[in-house]
């Protein structure tokens, strides 16, 4: 496992500091001066889980970023049970900093049915290996990028987290509008064992994921680059996942992602992760702001 996994699993590993009520630390987000979204659904997730049976597997979680996260501060959980059912038990979960909500995240997890199967097939795609590591993909777009050290800063963001692009990322397709759908491989820098492999983990993790590229295929379709080349500024709204089937996330698994629609300084994105075995693991959807900036509109 590298320092940086263990980093990660360190920030996910929260403080009980009552009955229902946890804290959990943040490293500051190399990328922008705020607490990145995914680690904050993903604590969420944590304190969810830490109140529920063990018998019982997440199965859906919709989440809403409602301020900017501080990474100086600690941030507060707060779970309400809001049922505990036959079969289903629901949470809710409210990050609290400086006394004012920053994430509202309501979870629901189901005890083990059978029941009916189908899926939709996985997308033919190369294999993960033979795709370029961030360490061989980045260096080759520096040229691009708005101001040194971006490149250092994007390699500390995905540190714990080996991620793939199956095509050409975004910041790679500047000016060059192509179908908004985007692919990468990814799974941990390093085997969960021990205390960290544990089915909820696994989840959590996978949800700390979910944020790092899904909204790219909105970025695609107009020939953006992101914040990585200053011509547009983004952050999350809302985030929802359902989890369908059990999997890995120190396996290698594939994130089908797309946009149907951008309007209203807004991108929605969807997305599928599937298990290298071809089965459908999560279904994700994210809409979030994508402005541009004043004189990086391209009209005259």
């Amino acid at each position: 496992m590298s320092d940086a996994l263990q980093g990660l699993l360190d920030l996910l590993d929260l403080e009980q500091i009552e009955e229902d009520i946890f804290r959990g630390t943040s490293d500051a987000a190399p990328l922008v001066p705020r607490v990145f979204g995914g680690q904050v659904a993903a604590q969420a997730l944590v304190a969810a889980g830490r109140t529920v049976p063990e018998d019982r597997s997440a199965h859906s979680l919709h989440a809403y970023f409602l301020r900017p996260g501080d990474p100086g501060a600690p941030i507060v959980y707060t779970v309400d049970r809001i049922r505990d059912g036959h079969s289903f038990t629901t949470r809710r979960v409210v990050a609290v900093q400086h006394g004012q909500p920053i994430f509202h995240l309501s979870a629901s997890f189901q005890l083990y049915e059978d029941g009916l199967e189908h899926q939709e097939p996985m997308p033919d795609v190369p294999d993960p290996l033979s795709l370029p590591t961030a360490e061989e993909l980045l260096p080759r777009y520096e040229h691009l990028f708005l101001g040194p050290g971006v490149t250092e800063r994007m390699l500390q963001a995905r540190a714990a987290v080996d991620v793939r692009y199956v095509d050409e990322p975004p910041f790679g397709s500047v000016g060059r509008p192509r179908e908004p759908k985007s692919q990468v491989w990814f799974r941990t820098d390093g085997k969960l064992d021990g205390a960290a492999d544990h089915p909820l983990l696994h989840v959590c993790l996978a949800t700390y994921v979910s944020d790092m590229t899904l909204l790219d295929s909105v970025l695609l379709a107009h020939g953006r680059g992101g914040w990585a080349v200053g011509d547009i500024v983004g952050a999350s709204l809302d985030h929802a996942m359902w989890f369908h089937r059990p999997f890995r996330v120190d396996d290698w698994l594939l994130y089908d992602q797309e946009s149907p629609s951008a309007s209203g300084g807004r991108g929605l994105a969807k997305g599928r992760i599937f298990t290298a075995d071809g089965r459908l693991a999560v279904s994700v959807i994210q809409e979030g702001v994508m402005r541009v900036p004043r004189g990086k509109s391209g009209k005259k």
